[in-house]
């Protein structure tokens, strides 16, 4: 096994679980990321998709107790049922977009310029939410009915434009809706799962004639660093959202945005993507 390849995958692992949660995009991230570490061609965009499936079950690994009972009560307890039909129907909305989409979106989109721009529109959208942030109407994730749920699943599709980010459009989307930021955090995870599971699953699908035992390594690499990264990232984001704002993400996307831009334009960076 290449060792430079196994390194590279334990960098993007980390990048991917430290992203994922975050409103700072972990596809734009990826992206970026995979291009200065010259790891960007179809089976590296397949990676950076599955190993969302390691951030993902940080999520499950947290949220462990409240994800059994949701499967132990779906047949008799009726929040148990409403919890799985909003997290369908938040569901809906990318998915049909993203398998309508997503060959548009690759080809066009999936490049350092494109996802540059999306940081620095998203920051300015956050910016915007937070300053006429007004009282929430939905304190918690078991008082959202369908309809919040879908007003999320809309925001949500938003995040297929890479760079935009799928945590960022869910809660920031949740809170301009009216949930509270720990309602709209805590739902942007648990809608994290059926969602990163299908992206995960479809794209390896799909391209499964590009892979082959010798892959394995740099797949359970990439997996786990983003498993123990989210894990640690999920916590720490509870922790920071019960007395701060999201103003400061705001911020460093519209300047991490405004570097790759430079560098593009600047040729101080050769983004062989952009």
């Amino acid at each position: 096994m290449d060792f430079a390849l196994l390194l590279k995958a334990l960098v993007l692992g980390v990048v991917e679980g430290l992203a994922e949660f975050l409103p700072i995009s972990s596809t734009g991230h990826l992206i970026l990321a995979g291009d200065l570490l010259n790891f960007n061609d179809e089976k590296a965009k397949v990676f950076e998709i599955v190993i969302q499936t390691g951030a993902m079950l940080a999520v499950v690994w947290e949220y462990r107790e409240r994800f059994w009972r949701v499967l132990a009560g779906l047949a008799h307890d009726r929040a148990a049922q409403r919890f799985a039909l909003n997290l369908v129907v938040a569901f809906i909305p990318a998915a049909a977009l993203g398998l309508a989409f997503s060959k548009l979106i690759k080809a066009y989109l999936f490049h350092a310029v494109p996802v540059a721009l999306a940081f620095i529109i998203g920051g300015l959208v956050i910016l915007w939410v937070e300053r006429r942030q007004r009282g929430a109407t939905v304190e918690r994730v078991d008082d959202m009915t369908w309809r919040d749920a879908l007003k999320v699943g809309l925001a949500q599709a938003f995040a297929l434009i890479p760079g935009t980010s799928r945590s960022g459009a869910t809660i920031i989307g949740g809170m301009l809706f009216g949930l509270s930021r720990r309602a709209a955090t805590e739902f942007s995870f648990f809608l994290a799962v059926p969602t990163l599971i299908a992206a995960g699953a479809y794209d390896f699908w799909k391209n499964r004639a590009l892979f082959d035992s010798g892959d394995l390594g740099v797949f359970t690499v990439g997996s786990v660093a983003a498993f123990a990264s989210a894990f640690l990232c999920v916590r720490w984001l509870l922790r920071y959202i019960a007395s701060h704002d999201f103003t400061p993400f705001a911020w460093y996307r519209i300047a991490f945005g405004a570097v790759v831009l430079f560098t593009a334009y600047a040729g101080l960076v050769n983004w062989s993507a952009g």
